[in-house]
């Protein structure tokens, strides 16, 4: 499967941020593990880092699952899964999968306890994206969400800013509105929560195991939503 023209523009964009990214995303970093913490995870369990970027989740995630446990984990960039490999190799961990691959087509080798969409607003924007990740991961699987989103609508032009912050990293940058709503209906006890004075969310919820069952048998991009209980 060849990258899509979105694919590619992200590539590129992260191409140019690469070396300053870690700096960049100190601003967010309790958001990140707030977020983490959403998840719930304990020694043992199996979690999956989407567009894992320069593996800034590594540690926590791996000291919340323990030895025990495994996270996996993908990026698409070459230039920032680049500074990951090199941040797995320095810190020499052992109990971590992570590859080079676009979140429309990768293949994880085993299913999720719990998956972690930080700050990936073009994946969490493609439906192929998410319905190739959430099939794979477990039946009732924890889900935590972080990243930027538009004001109120009254707020009016303050949604400018949103934009010009999400245009640098992301091809969808105008597509702000409701940036979960291609997640949640995969979900239950689906919860959101507003942050950054309204210019972000934390989202979670539970997978439902209906959705991840009649996806797999269709093969189709979302799953039948007269199935599903979102809160």
């Amino acid at each position: 499967m060849s990258l899509s023209a979105e694919n590619q523009l992200s590539i590129e964009r992260y191409r140019q941020r690469a070396a300053g990214y870690d700096a960049s995303a100190q601003r967010t970093m309790q958001l990140r593990l707030r977020t983490i913490a959403l998840l719930q995870l304990k020694p043992g369990d199996v979690v999956l880092d989407v567009g894992a970027g320069t593996g800034l989740s590594y540690q926590p995630l791996l000291q919340a699952v323990g030895h025990s446990g495994h996270v996996l984990a993908f990026e698409q960039s070459p230039d920032m899964f680049a500074q990951a490999q090199a941040r797995v190799q320095r810190a020499g961990w052992r109990n971590l999968w992570h590859c080079p691959a676009a979140a429309e087509t990768v293949q994880l080798p085993e299913a999720a306890d719990a998956v972690l969409f930080n700050y990936v607003h073009d994946i969490s924007r493609t439906p192929q994206a998410v319905a190739n990740i959430l099939r794979q991961a477990k039946p009732g699987a924890r889900i935590a969400m972080a990243g930027m989103k538009f004001f109120p609508w009254w707020t009016g032009p303050l949604n400018v800013v949103a934009w010009l912050k999400n245009r640098p990293y992301n091809a969808r940058a105008a597509d702000l509105r409701q940036p979960w709503n291609l997640v949640q209906p995969w979900c239950l006890d689906f919860k959101m929560q507003s942050t950054q004075a309204g210019m972000g969310y934390i989202a979670h919820g539970r997978l439902h195991a209906t959705a991840v069952a009649a996806a797999a048998a269709t093969a189709t991009t979302a799953p039948p939503r007269h199935s599903l209980n979102v809160a």
